[in-house]
């Protein structure tokens, strides 16, 4: 048999090939072009079907960008920044945890967005209590949520009492409840976060400059002690005695074993008058009891109304990291949840403050009787928060609260203060600087 001659393409089956590359690879070039992919971390549990509604919306509302939004929580975002793959935009809880991003410069700086023009200039040295990158505005404020004490407004009219504007006013107050059996506060101090967050809190903030004093603390460092000219054992002294004769004589009985969970029924069910929480209880309590009429006051912890004051603390901030490689594209979304419709919806959503200069009021009587002193900006962040992890604060204001003696605890706080001051990494300031 002879063997088969070799076919040769033709020119008419060479050019069908080429077509069909051409072809395949302007197929490929439509699909690269599609919208820009960012990925937006937001950190608020309780919002995540509001905030899905917004990104849905925003993606309907053109075809360029599409925003993934990723609510897997603090410390997988810590781990995308050592991997070098941080989100493209941040809301998050502003705290040390997350300050550490900005003291580190590893966030873009925001000061020629719109959104910044727009942050009321009072609240910057609240996000700079937790450090700062010199020359940025690393974060801008997106949820401010005030706190300080609810009220039965039924049990206060009942009995004729007026709201305290002072220490003096609040135990006539409390000694007049008493007298006719009704539980001044309903205290939960089995769970010590709502020790350190509310009791311990608001008696601090009501008493001294909150902001002032944690200059004074960062100033002394590792000096920090019972010589020092600022410290826990000397500046919080008398707050801490008032706020241990409070949980002393004015609250439930078995204050020792209640827990957050059991304070919202007990205070929907009217067991005190008052009740030492933030607005994130309003929703708990109205599930027992819907329509009882609540109010919101700061504690009076001096004998002069001037010194009252609301704690807050930024719920959200908004940020976006440097290593982002779609910069436009996330300020483009900054810009969108930003707008007045938007913003002002979430907080109305959450019973939170919208930051921002032509911002209406919250409107839900509920938290109306802290409005008065947010716009005068007489607030103050908790004391609670605004040390390291490593102190175990709400461990400690628990043990207040139980009986321990308040001498002890606070020498015991100066002495974390100084050790953690001690150990703070030296070069801090040139690394700063090198990654700028």
């Amino acid at each position: 048999m002879k063997p088969k001659k070799e076919m040769k393409p033709s020119r008419r089956m060479i050019a069908q090939a080429m077509a069909f590359v051409v072809a395949g690879a302007v197929l490929a070039g439509c699909a690269a072009e599609g919208p820009e992919v960012i990925r937006f971390t937001f950190s608020k549990r309780e919002a995540i079907a509001f905030m899905e509604a917004v990104v849905a919306d925003y993606n309907a509302s053109q075809d360029q960008i599409l925003v993934k939004m990723d609510t897997s929580g603090v410390d997988p975002i810590s781990a995308s920044f050592v991997r070098g793959k941080p989100p493209d935009i941040m809301l998050a809880n502003y705290n040390f945890e997350v300050a550490r991003f900005v003291e580190r410069c590893t966030l873009s700086d925001l000061a020629g967005t719109e959104a910044a023009a727009q942050s009321p200039p009072e609240l910057q040295p609240l996000i700079d209590q937790y450090g700062k990158c010199e020359g940025r505005i690393s974060a801008l404020p997106y949820s401010v949520m005030a706190a300080s004490v609810i009220y039965n407004k039924a049990i206060f009219a009942e009995h004729e009492l007026e709201v305290p504007t002072t220490w003096e006013e609040l135990i006539e107050v409390c000694d007049k409840l008493e007298a006719v059996g009704v539980t001044p506060f309903y205290a939960t101090f089995k769970d010590d976060w709502t020790v350190a967050q509310g009791w311990y809190d608001y008696s601090v903030g009501g008493s001294l400059d909150v902001l002032q004093f944690f200059d004074a603390m960062n100033a002394e460092g590792a000096a920090v002690g019972a010589d020092s000219a600022t410290s826990f054992q000397k500046d919080f002294a008398d707050p801490v005695g008032d706020m241990v004769h409070l949980a002393e004589n004015y609250v439930n009985a078995d204050a020792a074993s209640r827990a957050y969970g059991d304070g919202n029924v007990a205070f929907a069910e009217g067991q005190a008058a008052m009740y030492l929480q933030g607005p994130w209880a309003f929703s708990e309590i109205a599930k027992t009891a819907p329509d009882l009429e609540l109010g919101t006051f700061p504690l009076p912890m001096t004998s002069d109304p001037a010194d009252l004051a609301v704690r807050v603390n930024m719920d959200l901030a908004a940020m976006i990291p440097v290593e982002s490689k779609h910069q436009e594209a996330a300020r483009d979304f900054l810009a969108y949840l930003y707008q007045p419709e938007v913003i002002e919806s979430y907080n109305a959503s959450q019973l939170g403050f919208t930051p921002v200069t032509d911002a209406a009021p919250p409107s839900d009587p509920r938290v109306a009787g802290m409005v008065e002193y947010y716009n005068d900006g007489r607030i103050y962040q908790g004391p609670s928060v605004l040390v390291p992890k490593t102190i175990p604060t709400f461990n400690y204001t628990q043990a207040l609260v139980l009986g321990s003696d308040p001498a002890e605890i606070l020498a015991t706080m100066d002495a974390d203060w100084a050790r953690v001051a001690f150990r703070a990494p030296k070069a801090a300031a040139e690394a700063k600087e090198s990654v700028k």
